[in-house]
């Protein structure tokens, strides 16, 4: 009787499977259709998402270059009346006391310039930045022989050196304000 008894448990259970396999199938395919329409919904959040961090980037990227011209505008305009004030007071009338005054003058000026370039560097396409990465060279190049070519006026005085670094100072002046200007977003 225990054999008859577990026969029809087996029995039973076979045909629960076989019913749960023909059953499978159609339960697999809405698992599939859910599965489906779950990764879909996943992908649409996901492009979502996405498009939201680009136009967040976007939107960071255009704050950044927008109000650094005026910023920048500003700064040199400061930076120009320091300088001048400097240039107009030195503490003492030697061309010594003279040549660290513009030596100071250059020094704040090439510092700013350098400023400039690397935010340049974020703000401008990748092609505007690599033609004026050539015009800076030419112009570094440029500065250097006008430098020395009225430094030349001097030779072998005393203030050869002087006019050096003061035409130093006042081109790359210049430069900061026409890059910020022609530049600068």
């Amino acid at each position: 009787m225990l054999a008859a008894i577990l026969l029809t448990m087996v029995a039973c259970n076979s045909s629960d499977e076989s019913e749960s396999t023909q059953a499978s199938p159609s339960q697999d395919n809405s698992q599939t259709a859910d599965s489906s329409d779950v990764e879909t919904e996943i992908n649409t959040i996901e492009t979502a998402t996405l498009s939201e961090d680009i136009t967040k980037e976007e939107n960071a990227s255009t704050k950044y270059r927008e109000g650094k011209k005026e910023e920048y505008q500003e700064k040199l305009k400061e930076t120009k009346k320091e300088m001048d004030e400097l240039q107009n007071n030195p503490e003492a009338d030697s061309t010594t006391a003279l040549k660290e005054v513009q030596g100071n003058r250059y020094e704040v000026w090439d510092d700013m310039l350098n400023e400039i370039y690397a935010i340049l560097e974020k703000q401008l396409p990748a092609e505007e930045m690599e033609q004026l990465r050539e015009d800076q060279r030419e112009w570094l190049d440029l500065r250097e022989d006008t430098a020395k070519g009225a430094s030349l006026d001097y030779e072998g005085g005393t203030m050869e050196q002087l006019e050096y670094v003061t035409v130093l100072a006042n081109l790359t002046e210049d430069r900061c304000f026409e890059l910020v200007e022609d530049y600068m977003l």
